[in-house]
């Protein structure tokens, strides 16, 4: 590795977590409805948006009230979106003049973006028009991104009250992660991808003349204002089918950084938000400090696999096996091993290479950061809330071991937070897993693979564990644009996104109405390096019980049988 490659992993952690603080305390002052610096401009429109929709921002709603009102919200946005691309031959800013998509796939994106997966087993550039990239998707992008926020702030509150039946108000936490922190960080973002040479443009297609007499077409639209809120909102879906690898999507090294940095900033931000508001900065910090343990222990395991390179090419003459298929010479293979790392860890998807090319340890490190849930960092808001999971999980096993009822930050641990817990962090893994299995054991799942043996397997696995943990990215190697994994990804989409955000709720409505129990000389202290260890521990071990055979039958073997000669 040369000195630019170990900058690049020290700069970018860094950076994060002295811009994560600010951002974090700032959000904190959104949602307790304080004044902030943007409140003169933004102010007026939130309280002409409340008029507009005969909202009350200071009626507070239970969690049952809240979980109705974000599942109306979803599933009336789900349906425009499914219905606008069935109409989009007739719908205008379509200069390619594309006609309907087809059923099944309309199906499937609407979905997508409507959990915040962003899964598209489309071609961007050649099936949707401007008018459903930027009214369509690009909207989704907004509101999928804030209504994971939302459920996290209603979650926090929990913590933060006391025999209280409310948990806030959904259209007020939805209306203000819009205005206050997704809108103005987009735009901030938008301008700086256009600098950098990302295209914005409501122009057609545009045909050039090759240097060898023929004629290209070169697709361009509205791409940079896409870019932006796809990566700061953990979306992920490209304008382009191939994403982030696109040179009008990330054409220099610093729109790479620039992405990459947004994948992070507002996930990695969310936990001093949640320290801020619990008013013990300390316990944000802990949660901040295992995601960046987890985080950097996966990008070291990563970095070592693909600069350790394939012992094949290294035979070939390569020098030290160096693996460059799937990546650019531009960015090289430490910035490639950072993207796919950051857009795993968080629920964003994007990718600049290609992962079915990746070594086999590192396709490992990727399907575990999805497999556990993505709680390193993870999605804007759901991150968190599964890695507030994890911690219930914790200091349940804690109280087991020192004989007393568990408690987290001043709330007694029963029966009904702890079932949430475990619905959360198993409810999609359980899914993942089966969805396989009718995947490996049926035609139609298998007569989509480009591999076949343990490399064919992982794809399998990658898919499903992409859908069901709402991330979007793929191996790249399965086509999945058919009837069979259109639905069955679908399922695990929805199913991996509402196990997540109304057991949350039911968490949050359950411990707001809990006293809160003063710390005392038996109180198990959560803001120590204890916890953290036995925080990434769980984390670590939970994930490794459940999915270590499949894992095994897949990249593992897959390893082994690389280091033997043999590929797939």
């Amino acid at each position: 590795m040369t000195i630019n490659d170990w900058l690049c992993i020290v700069i970018l952690p860094l950076i994060v977590t002295i811009l994560a603080f600010p951002l974090g305390d700032y959000m904190a002052r959104v949602f307790s409805g304080a004044k902030t610096f943007l409140s003169p401009i933004i102010g007026p429109v939130e309280r002409l948006l409340y008029k507009m929709f005969c909202i009350d921002e200071n009626e507070e709603m239970s969690w049952p009230t809240y979980a109705v009102s974000l599942v109306i919200f979803n599933v009336v946005g789900i349906g425009l979106l499914f219905l606008g691309q069935l109409i989009q031959g007739w719908l205008p800013l379509n200069p390619q003049k594309f006609g309907a998509v087809r059923w099944d796939t309309a199906l499937n994106t609407a979905i997508s973006f409507g959990t915040n997966t962003n899964w598209q087993a489309y071609s961007g550039e050649q099936t949707m028009s401007y008018f459903t990239q930027m009214l369509g998707l690009a909207v989704h992008n907004f509101t999928s991104a804030a209504i994971g926020i939302a459920v996290l702030i209603a979650v926090i509150r929990g913590f933060t009250r006391k025999s209280s039946a409310m948990v806030g108000n959904f259209w007020t936490d939805l209306t203000r992660t819009i205005l206050y922190v997704l809108l103005p960080l987009a735009i901030i973002w938008s301008l700086l991808l256009v600098s950098q040479g990302v295209v914005q443009t409501l122009g057609p297609s545009i045909s050039a003349q090759t240097l060898e007499g023929g004629k290209q077409v070169i697709a361009v639209g509205p791409v940079a204002s896409q870019e932006a809120i796809k990566e700061l909102g953990t979306n992920g879906g490209g304008f382009f089918n191939a994403n982030s690898a696109h040179p009008l999507e990330n054409p220099t090294p610093l729109t790479d950084f620039m992405e990459v940095l947004g994948m992070l900033l507002i996930a990695a931000a969310l936990p001093f938000t949640f320290g801020a508001m619990l008013k013990n900065r300390k316990q944000g910090m802990a949660i901040f400090a295992t995601m960046l343990i987890l985080y950097l222990a996966g990008l070291g395991i990563f970095s070592w696999s693909e600069m350790h390179g394939n012992p094949l090419l290294s035979k070939a003459g390569v020098v030290n096996g160096l693996n460059m298929e799937g990546k650019e010479t531009r960015l090289g293979i430490i910035n490639s091993v950072i993207f796919a790392q950051s857009t795993t860890v968080t629920s964003c998807g994007a990718v600049n290479a290609m992962h079915d090319s990746l070594m086999p340890l590192g396709g490992l490190v990727l399907m575990f950061n999805m497999a556990i849930g993505e709680v390193v960092f993870g999605g804007v808001g759901t991150g968190l809330i599964g890695m507030l999971s994890y911690a219930i999980l914790t200091m349940f096993l804690a109280g087991l071991m020192i004989g007393r009822t568990p408690e987290l930050y001043g709330k007694k641990l029963e029966l009904r937070e702890m079932v949430m817990a475990i619905v959360i962090i198993l409810s999609p893994a359980i899914l993942l897993l089966i969805l396989s299995g009718i995947a490996v054991s049926t035609q139609a799942g298998l007569s989509s693979l480009s591999n076949a043996g343990p490399h064919g397997l992982s794809q399998i696995i990658y898919a499903f564990a992409s859908a069901a943990g709402n991330n979007g990215s793929a191996f790249a190697g399965l086509n999945a644009n058919t009837i069979f994994y259109n639905l069955l990804t679908a399922l695990a989409m929805l199913t991996g996104r509402f196990t997540t955000i109304i057991p949350a709720l039911a968490i949050a409505g359950s411990i707001a109405g809990k006293k809160i129990v003063p710390e005392n000389i038996a109180t198990f202290p959560t803001a120590s390096p204890l916890f953290v260890i036995m925080l990434v521990a769980v984390v670590i071990i939970t994930g490794a019980l459940t999915f270590f055979p499949v894992f095994t039958l897949g990249p593992i073997l897959e390893h082994l049988l690389l280091l033997g000669g043999k590929t797939f």
